[in-house]
């Protein structure tokens, strides 16, 4: 019985510590693997950068840093990836800011970009002052361009190519009117002619700035002179029934250029104006 103890003792040692066997090699027992892994340096570096444009978001999250510092051998990994981060951040250098509010140096106050910028708005500014002005002309001219009615009251009683009491055809538009009615410059132009012309009575001719004749006949008396300028709806003489009429009225002719009549009723539409 004693003898079965002393031979138990040493099996009970043996499973213990194993002891080593003569001549051969004990087997290294594998390391035991660590729960958490580091990351690796590229991986380290970019959760760096994340950290920093964090900044704030993350010194601000209280019990979420709280939590993951007391999670044991979560410890050990935070402070090496911190350590590494660390690192990473020095050896990558001055981060340069890319967004809207960086300086843009010299661009903004260099004087010959400032000077250049003032001469191209003074050059716009002119222009526009260039066309302003010609606009203006140009509504000036048309104003007083504009044509206007030779008779405050009438009636059209012979238009243009009728044919009838004339030698051939009716070369003019007639107003009827009563003698003695004034008679209107239809639009601005110089006196080319005045005095009695046969079929056509007394007559006055007045020639427009675009060379257009405006023929104004039967008239009773006659107000302006060769060479006066007259402007359109200025009084030049009287309705009248001189020459070869049958009543008074005003027989108006249109000649553009001096040359043959054309329609004055044509020419008074295409001036804005229906007689």
């Amino acid at each position: 019985m004693g003898n079965h103890r002393a031979e138990r003792a040493p099996q009970r040692r043996t499973s213990a510590t194993a002891a080593p066997v003569s001549g051969k090699r004990r087997a290294s027992t594998p390391p035991r693997r660590s729960l958490v892994r580091l990351p690796s340096l590229p991986l380290v570096a970019g959760v760096a950068v994340l950290a920093v444009s964090a900044g704030a978001a993350v010194t601000g999250s209280g019990s979420g840093v709280t939590a993951l510092t007391s999670t044991g051998s979560a410890v050990g990994a935070t402070q090496a990836i911190g350590s590494v981060a660390g690192q990473a951040i020095s050896r990558r250098g001055v981060v340069v800011s890319r967004d809207h509010t960086r300086d843009s140096g010299n661009e903004e106050t260099d004087p010959e970009l400032v000077a250049l910028a003032e001469k191209q708005m003074a050059e716009r500014a002119a222009k526009l002052e260039e066309m302003r002005n010609a606009a203006e002309k140009q509504a000036a001219k048309i104003k007083e361009n504009k044509w206007v009615l030779p008779l405050a009251s009438y009636g059209i009683t012979a238009t243009f190519g009728q044919y009838g009491l004339w030698a051939s055809y009716h070369t003019g538009l007639d107003f009827n009117a009563n003698s003695g009615d004034p008679i209107l410059a239809v639009a601005n132009g110089t006196v080319t002619q005045t005095g009695y012309d046969g079929a056509y009575g007394n007559k006055t001719v007045v020639t427009l700035d675009d060379g257009t004749e405006i023929w104004y006949c039967h008239q009773t008396a006659i107000y302006v002179s060769v060479g006066d300028r007259v402007n359109g709806g200025e009084n030049i003489g009287t309705v009248g029934a001189t020459g070869n009429v049958t009543g008074s009225h005003l027989h108006l002719e249109v000649r553009p250029g001096g040359g043959g009549p054309v329609d004055p009723f044509q020419a008074f539409v295409e001036h804005g104006i229906v007689p």
